[in-house]
């Protein structure tokens, strides 16, 4: 699955949804395809308007809004990025690695350890990110036409158990801007919860092609 752009500086975290939360299981659901998350920058390729979306608790989802024909153009993109600045483990505040890989592309990625979540400017390797993939960009330009370019594209790589838990993200420099989520490969279920820990929550399975804006107050 390919998740999100979104615009922020070294001193942001990945937002979702203002005041609320989110989590993403992966599930093969029959198919051995890992599952992509990514995040970018707008500019690149035209893109046809997209048809109104479905609303999930504030997060606005295009169904299938990428064909086969653009999913085989992006993931031979994502592969690009993936061989320059390849997948890694964060490891978190408490010194346990996530069960997600995580690489980048852009001015800036993301990065954590024991120091905490932060965006950094050089792949853990120690060179710089490599530029946004345009296919990832259109799809920006299309469903975020009104909001700024951001600065750095995550991709998130779900393998089998990967999981990301319902968690808020509240220290990005630019509260304002949403975060574009593509998702290539298999199924995985995608769930919104509230502002206050232990309110409801919805979920939404995602299927290779889909595409999520996130952005605004969380309902």
């Amino acid at each position: 699955m390919v998740d999100g752009w979104r615009r922020g500086g070294p001193a942001a975290n990945e937002r979702h949804i203002r005041g609320g939360s989110w989590g993403c299981n992966r599930h093969g659901r029959g198919r051995n395809n890992d599952f992509f998350r990514v995040a970018a920058t707008r500019r690149g390729l035209p893109m046809t308007a997209p048809d109104a979306p479905l609303d999930l608790r504030g997060v606005a989802v295009w169904p299938g809004l990428l064909d086969r024909a653009a999913q085989g153009a992006m993931l031979s993109d994502i592969l690009g990025v993936m061989a320059a600045a390849p997948p890694f483990h964060p490891v978190t505040r408490w010194g346990r690695p996530m069960s997600v890989a995580m690489t980048g592309a852009g001015r800036f990625g993301w990065y954590s350890d024991r120091r905490g979540y932060r965006y950094v400017d050089r792949h853990p390797s120690g060179t710089p990110w490599p530029p946004i993939p345009a296919s990832v960009l259109a799809v920006w330009a299309a469903v975020a036409p009104g909001a700024r370019a951001p600065e750095c594209c995550l991709v998130n790589l779900y393998r089998e158990g990967a999981r990301m838990g319902l968690h808020q993200d509240r220290d990005e420099a630019d509260l304002s801007q949403p975060v574009v989520s593509i998702s290539l490969g298999d199924d995985a279920l995608f769930r919104v919860g509230s502002v206050e820990r232990g309110g409801p929550t919805e979920s939404l399975w995602l299927r290779s092609g889909d595409v999520c804006a996130i952005g605004g107050p969380a309902p």
